[in-house]
């Protein structure tokens, strides 16, 4: 599990509960009917959005967005140099005992293309077909959050305007007012917390693990080109090492 995201919603709703004791009772901000519309509301507005697929895997999405990020550049780079170096040495029909030891499903797929000797110009829009439908795939998952980012709030404002209207129909009584607009107001309370806190962020998390995959790939699809094209270990190692940061490239060296 990543922790940072764990982490990151604790902090803020312990942040929140801390200020909320310092000016009131934890207990003024709980609201049953403002916890239906909202989170309610959300999830209807979500599903008529999005399709029963995509709805139905929105706990494996959640799950995922609480994954630590398992596409790190430097291993690619590394098992990329040792290909190299034994297609450079035997030559590609070499590689061919390395896919069985390769886990990597892209990288093997890729691997068993160079080694039937594909032009290189269908390996590549071979791949980057497979890079296209997994980052529409992706998105698929972080654009329900992001949905959910922007319908928690239109309906806590929803839940609000009931609260109103509901008040402003007992006018007659003064003593009720300030009970009755604290009440309305908790909705937009609830939907500003949860698209901000919880929906947003999630959304680009998922945006930022789907743009680290594409990146692993890129780099695995420009390394095997290039051991294809029979390019030297060294000049491989040094193409690759521009899809990583500075720092990660003094580490490398």
């Amino acid at each position: 599990m990543d922790l940072t995201s764990l982490v990151g919603i604790v902090l803020g709703i312990v942040f929140i509960i801390t200020g909320i004791m310092g000016q009131g009772v934890l207990s003024d901000y709980y609201n049953l009917p403002s916890i239906f519309i909202t989170v309610g509301g959300t999830f209807a507005s979500t599903i008529i959005k999005h399709s029963f697929e995509d709805i139905k895997n929105i706990g494996k999405i959640t799950i995922i967005a609480f994954k630590k990020n398992p596409y790190h550049l430097h291993e690619p780079i590394d098992k990329i140099i040792g290909l190299a170096n034994i297609a450079r040495k035997s030559g590609l029909f070499a590689l061919e005992e390395q896919i069985s030891k390769t886990k990597d499903p892209f990288l093997k797929k890729g691997m068993m293309l160079v080694v039937d000797g594909t032009d290189p110009e269908m390996i590549r829009n071979i791949m980057e077909t497979e890079l296209v439908y997994i980052e529409e795939r992706h998105k698929r998952g972080a654009d329900m959050f992001s949905s959910m980012a922007s319908f928690a709030p239109a309906y806590g404002m929803i839940g609000t305007l009931i609260g109103l209207i509901s008040m402003l129909k007992n006018l007659d009584d003064a003593s009720t007012l300030g009970l009755g607009m604290a009440t309305a107001i908790i909705t937009t309370f609830y939907g500003v917390i949860l698209a901000n806190l919880i929906f947003s962020p999630i959304a680009g998390k998922l945006k930022n693990m789907t743009n680290a995959e594409i990146q692993y790939k890129e780099l695995v699809l420009e390394g095997l080109l290039s051991i294809q094209a029979g390019e030297n270990p060294r000049m491989i190692e040094e193409k690759l090492l521009a899809f990583i940061s500075k720092i990660q490239q003094k580490k490398k060296r």
